[in-house]
């Protein structure tokens, strides 16, 4: 069987037929449609295996005109792009290792010439390396998505059907010139992110989450939906996680406050991070869990591995999604409940989204001290009345104080971050969760945003103490931690 035959077949998506043949009647134009043999769907490759190259997109569907000068240069540029990509696929050896990618690439390179100059191509030089690497694209990686993924300046790509694609870049949002060629090239462009971790998506399964070797999380949900065609959401990692030096370079908090936030997960606090989509929750939990002492058990629990814990002793925990027959699920609450028996001395949830929580506190008043976790919320109070909504999802009939002693006695600070207008992203409140009066939380800010102004669309303003001194500061000398006494503002 031909290479081209043989991925062709493991990557045909469900239920597609055999593509229409051209009409033949002599007053109709004849049109070009390239023939793929039909196969049966691929079952997901698991354990890191990844899964092979897929074909070329089918071209679009085109009348034959007499002056193909009058094409766009565009189009024709993909046009012949997909001839060439089609012509070295079936020309690539099939017993060639796809794992060897260096040996690929090489083959890739020859074929290209080769076929290139077959075809005669009027093309300049930069639209030969251009046509080359778009072609390598395809065959290994993510197709138009790998240029983006290897751009360092973006944060986030998203993908609103075939023919929008934006991307995120210094907080704000940039639409692309960026295309796929139809649904199906999206769909296989999702089916190759997500063979390798064992995932699937179709109709009965619309919505799944992923990730990306380098550990960005990947979101995609597909038709019937989505009204728009597949849509894929990939929220970039840094290859080398965000340090404290970096964080404030962005302005997102000042020495002081690291200083500060340092000495909690060192004292073993306990510390909640709260803020809204995209304020950079996740890269500051991996910041506050970069604090914790080498010579610690840490136990990281998450729905998508994102966090990179550089610890040695590190064991992570991912949650489970149910199967095609909707079992076989393992959710956060569960694995939160194992951790428990793992002998951890840190745990760290990636977020709490529902009675998970009850759990976590309940960890955080039993002894496993300076556990952190995530949660979305507006601000530091919201963050507290999250917290009651998802405990009382875990189906128990506690009255609403008996929550709010759990809570006041559990969580020690919240740490609120906000993505600004001008797309920055600070730390705008270090709370401290003092505990009752009555029935009501008593909090108090240690640290805040104070904005100043707007010029010209930059928001101003700057990040202080408040000048009140916590009452867990008792911990930092029991924990042999000493700060300096102007962190808070004014001396002790």
């Amino acid at each position: 069987m031909s290479l081209l035959k043989r991925i062709e077949r493991v990557n045909r998506p469900a239920g597609e037929g055999e593509p229409e043949t051209p009409s033949s009647s002599p007053n109709v134009p004849a049109t070009t449609t390239p023939t793929a043999p039909a196969g049966p769907p691929s079952p997901p490759a698991g354990n890191g295996a990844r899964p092979p190259i897929a074909a070329a997109p089918s071209a679009p569907t085109t009348t034959s005109r007499p002056f193909l000068g009058n094409l766009p240069a565009r189009e024709s540029f993909r046009e012949a792009k997909f001839r060439v990509q089609n012509r070295l696929i079936n020309e690539l050896d099939p017993k060639l290792d796809l794992t060897n990618q260096v040996e690929v690439r090489r083959q890739i390179e020859d074929l290209f010439g080769k076929i290139a100059d077959e075809e005669g191509l009027a093309l300049t030089r930069a639209e030969r390396v251009r046509m080359l690497e778009q072609i390598t694209d395809e065959i290994l990686g993510l197709g138009p998505l790998e240029p983006l993924l290897r751009d360092e300046t973006l944060t986030e790509v998203m993908v609103n059907g075939p023919q929008q694609v934006y991307v995120e870049r210094e907080g704000r949002l940039e639409l692309t010139n960026v295309t796929f060629q139809n649904d199906e090239h999206v769909m296989k462009i999702i089916q190759r992110i997500i063979a390798p971790i064992g995932r699937r998506v179709d109709e009965s399964s619309p919505m799944v989450d992923a990730r990306l070797a380098d550990g960005s999380r990947v979101n995609a949900i597909i038709p019937p939906l989505s009204l728009v065609g597949p849509v894929i959401t990939i929220r970039k990692f840094s290859a080398t996680p965000y340090t404290v030096e970096d964080l404030i370079r962005f302005g997102t908090a000042t020495p002081e406050m690291f200083e500060f936030l340092e000495a909690c997960v060192k004292a073993r606090l306990n510390i909640f991070v709260a803020g809204g989509t995209g304020s950079g929750k996740t890269t500051m939990l991996n910041i506050l869990s970069s604090f914790i002492p080498d010579d610690e058990r840490i136990v990281t629990i998450e729905d998508a591995a994102e966090l990179q814990l550089r610890q040695e002793h590190v064991v992570t925990l991912e949650a489970r999604p149910a199967n095609i027959e909707g079992k076989g699920a393992v959710p956060i609450r569960e694995l939160v409940r194992n951790a428990l028996r793992m002998r951890p001395d840190r745990i760290v949830v990636g977020e709490c989204r529902s009675a998970e929580a009850l759990d976590m506190l309940q960890a955080m008043n039993t002894g496993h001290d300076g556990s952190m976790s995530t949660g979305h919320a507006n601000t530091p109070r919201d963050m507290l009345a999250r917290l009651e909504t998802m405990v009382l999802m875990a189906g128990m009939d506690l009255p609403l104080r008996a929550i709010r002693e759990q809570i006041a006695s559990a969580v020690d600070l919240i740490v609120h971050q906000n993505r600004l207008k001008d797309g920055s992203r600070k730390i705008v409140n270090i709370t401290e969760v003092q505990g009752m009066e009555g029935d009501v939380i008593v909090m108090q800010d240690i640290f805040v945003f104070e904005q100043t102004g707007v010029v010209e669309g930059k928001i101003q303003g700057r990040l202080k103490p408040t000048g009140i001194r916590p009452k867990f500061v008792e911990k930092f000398e029991v924990a042999g931690i000493h700060l300096p006494p102007n962190v808070f503002g004014s001396p002790f």
